[in-house]
C-alpha cells in the first residue's frame, strides 16, 4: 500500500475526522463534536501549539488515519506508576504522550498503523523525550499488540473522560 505520513495541517480536519469516526461507528462509540472531539475539528488550535502534534498517513484518495504525541514536564512519581491527578489519572516519569492512533478499516493490516507508530517514536526521540505514555481503550486489542511490539508495557488502568467513559489501558515505553 502506497502512502505518505505528514504533519496534519489546516484543511484536514474534515479528512480526520472522517477516519477517527469511522473507528468510532465500528466500535459503537458516542461522537462528541462539541467536546471531546473538538481537537478534530480545528487541528491548528490544538496541535499547532508546539506541545503538541497531529501527522496524518494518507493516499491518493484521501486521510487513512492520524496518530499524535503531546509533551510536557514529567510527571512526578516512581516511574511506571498510576499517578491521579486533574482531570485524568497519568504515569509517572513520562514525559510525553502517544495521542489518537486511529487507521480506517479499510487500510487496516498494510503497515499503517505500524508506519505512524513509528513517526511518533522518531518525533518523540526527536524532542528529546525519554518515556512515553500510552493511554488505549481496552477494546483496541490490536492496538495494543502493536503498542507492545515497540516495548510498551501495561501498567494500569483508567476510566476515560469520553462520553462512554470507556476503560482504558495505561502504558508506558522507554524511547
Amino acid at each position: 500500500m502506497e502512502f505518505t505520513i505528514r504533519p496534519a495541517s489546516r484543511g484536514d480536519e474534515l479528512g480526520v475526522v472522517a477516519a477517527v469516526k469511522t473507528v468510532y461507528d465500528e466500535y459503537g462509540f458516542t461522537w462528541d463534536p462539541e467536546d471531546y472531539h473538538a481537537d478534530l475539528y480545528d487541528l491548528e488550535a490544538h496541535f499547532g501549539n508546539g506541545a503538541a502534534i497531529l501527522f496524518v498517513a494518507e493516499d491518493g484518495g484521501g486521510i487513512l488515519g492520524c496518530a499524535g504525541l503531546e509533551t510536557f514536564p514529567t510527571v512526578e512519581g516512581p516511574v511506571g506508576e498510576v499517578v491521579h491527578g486533574s482531570p485524568l489519572p497519568r504515569i509517572a516519569g513520562t514525559d510525553c504522550e502517544f495521542l489518537r492512533l486511529y487507521v480506517q478499516p479499510t487500510a487496516r493490516r498494510r503497515g499503517l498503523g505500524a508506519a505512524l507508530v513509528e513517526h511518533v517514536l522518531q518525533e518523540a526521540v526527536q524532542r528529546g523525550c525519554s518515556r512515553m505514555e500510552i493511554w488505549t481503550d481496552k477494546r483496541f486489542v490490536d492496538a495494543h499488540r502493536l503498542y507492545q511490539r515497540y516495548g510498551a508495557r501495561i501498567v494500569g488502568e483508567r476510566i476515560c473522560d469520553d462520553p462512554d467513559v470507556s476503560p482504558e489501558w495505561g502504558m508506558i515505553l522507554e524511547l
